[in-house]
C-alpha cells in the first residue's frame, strides 16, 4: 500500500472507467429512445428491473474511476508546472461526474418505482436521460482539452497525439448540438449515443496508458531521526 501503488491504481483508473462502463453498458440494455410510449417505457423499466439497478451499481463505480483518473492528471501536471490545465481537468471531470449521477439517478428511479408512477413522469424521466448525455458532450470535450494541451506543453505527448486530441475535442463538442428529432443528429441517435463517448473513451483509455509509462511523481517520505539515548 506504498505511494507508488496507489499512484499507479489512480493513472490505470481511466482504463477500469472505460471497462466498468463496457461491462454496465451490456447490463443496462437498450434503452428505449426519445418519444417512446409510455407502454414501451414501463415494460423496459419493469421488465429490466434488476439489470439497471446491477447496471447503475458498476455505473457509479465507474464514475469514481473517472474522478481518480482526472486526479491522476492534475498531479501530473502539477508535478510539470501546468497546474493551470490539471485544475481545469479537475473542474471538467467534477462537471462530467455530476451530470453522470443525475442520469443514473433517473434511471435507477424509474426502474425502482415504475409501476407508481405516472405516464409524464415516465417519459419526462427518460427523455431527461437523453437530455443529459446530450450536455455531457460539453464537460467531456473540456476534460480531453485540459489534458491534452496540458500533457503537450509539459512534453508528455507528442504534436501528432496533440493534434489527434484536438480533433477529439472538436468531435465530442459538436455533440452537444445533436438536438434533432430523429436521425443521426437526435439526442438518441448514433452520434450523441455511440460516436461522441466512443471517442471520449478511445481517448481515456490512451491517456490512461501514457501516464502509467510516464515518471512517477511520487515522493518517498522523509525518515524520522531516531533519538539516541
Amino acid at each position: 500500500m506504498s505511494s507508488q501503488f496507489w499512484e499507479r491504481f489512480w493513472r490505470s483508473a481511466g482504463i477500469q472507467f472505460a471497462a466498468l462502463l463496457v461491462v454496465a453498458y451490456f447490463i443496462y440494455g437498450d434503452q428505449p429512445g426519445v418519444g417512446s410510449s409510455s407502454g414501451t417505457l414501463s415494460s423496459f423499466y419493469e421488465g429490466h428491473r434488476l439489470r439497471i439497478l446491477t447496471a447503475t451499481f458498476i455505473l457509479g463505480m465507474a464514475v469514481l474511476n473517472l474522478l481518480w483518473f482526472a486526479a491522476a492528471i492534475r498531479d501530473v501536471l502539477r508535478a510539470a508546472g501546468q497546474d493551470g490545465w490539471g485544475s481545469a481537468a479537475t473542474a471538467s471531470s467534477a462537471a462530467l461526474g455530476g451530470v453522470l449521477f443525475v442520469m443514473m439517478a433517473g434511471g435507477a428511479a424509474l426502474a425502482y418505482r415504475s409501476g407508481a408512477g405516472n405516464e409524464v413522469v415516465l417519459t419526462g424521466l427518460n427523455e431527461a436521460g437523453w437530455a443529459g448525455l446530450v450536455i455531457s458532450s460539453f464537460p467531456r470535450a473540456m476534460l480531453i482539452m485540459s489534458a491534452t494541451f496540458g500533457m503537450w506543453r509539459a512534453g508528455i505527448i507528442s504534436n501528432a497525439l496533440f493534434g489527434i486530441g484536438v480533433a477529439a475535442v472538436v468531435l465530442v463538442l459538436v455533440g452537444g448540438s445533436t438536438w434533432a428529432t430523429s436521425g443521426l443528429w437526435a439526442p438518441d441517435g448514433a452520434y450523441s449515443r455511440f460516436i461522441s463517448p466512443l471517442i471520449c473513451i478511445a481517448w481515456i483509455v490512451v491517456i490512461s496508458g501514457i501516464l502509467l509509462r510516464s515518471p512517477s511523481t511520487a515522493r518517498t517520505p522523509d525518515r524520522v531521526p531516531v533519538p539516541q539515548w
